[in-house]
């Protein structure tokens, strides 16, 4: 049998790490999930060996080295490649469910949205990355971009999110966009941890309880 495949995608900030963490506990109990198989948690980037290596690169680059949009869009590509290769596919062929922290539609929102790239190549570069896997279900945690400034507060920022308050709402409106293109699942976000977390589940059980599903492609 095939597993599933779900994706949490937002802009910095919205709270995906609390909604995967309190999912990880869930869906292994939900009785979604069939016997015998597991839960991988997983994030792009970083999915991988490589992947950590190359998400090193992206968000914490040395001084005077950061990578040229062009050059960042390419390197996310890559470590999606070895994402899909290594950790998504043997895990859906194994009937396991996924769940990943981000996937194709954050790099058309950061990249495409945000950096001004053509959407022509980002779409290109996706499909050889994927080979045409896609997520059975995404929830977008769509939160404005004050809320995710105010959340971040003082804490460091990585060269995305340094990229200033512009650029990162260029990608807020192109996650709104995306969701209306992709058919994403839109989670309210602003409120409390507990009700997003209830609205998640309410959509897992919807659309992937009882056979639900897009298949991966």
């Amino acid at each position: 049998m095939s597993g599933r495949f779900l994706v949490l995608e937002g802009i910095d900030g919205c709270g995906k790490t609390t909604q995967i963490e309190a999912l990880r506990a869930w869906l292994p109990l939900s009785g979604l999930m069939a016997p015998g198989s597991r839960l991988v948690v997983t994030r792009e980037p970083g999915g991988t060996a490589l992947g950590q290596a190359l998400r090193a690169l992206l968000l914490h680059p040395p001084a005077g080295v950061a990578p040229s949009s062009l050059c960042e869009l390419m390197l996310y590509a890559a470590d999606r490649a070895q994402h899909v290769e290594e950790c998504l596919r043997p895990a859906l062929a194994a009937g396991d469910w996924v769940l990943s922290d981000r996937y194709s539609g954050s790099t058309a929102a950061y990249q495409g949205h945000g950096r001004g790239l053509p959407m022509a190549t980002i779409h290109q570069l996706e499909a050889m990355a994927t080979g045409g896997l896609e997520p059975d279900l995404t929830l977008w945690l769509d939160l404005p971009l004050a809320g995710s400034l105010r959340r971040r507060g003082d804490r460091p920022a990585d060269r995305i999110e340094a990229a200033g308050e512009a650029f990162l709402q260029r990608v807020s409106d192109g996650f709104a966009s995306l969701a209306a293109e992709r058919g994403w699942q839109r989670v309210e976000a602003g409120g409390p941890i507990e009700q997003v977390t209830a609205r998640c589940r309410t959509l897992i059980t919807e659309h992937l309880g009882a056979g639900g599903g897009r298949g991966h492609g």
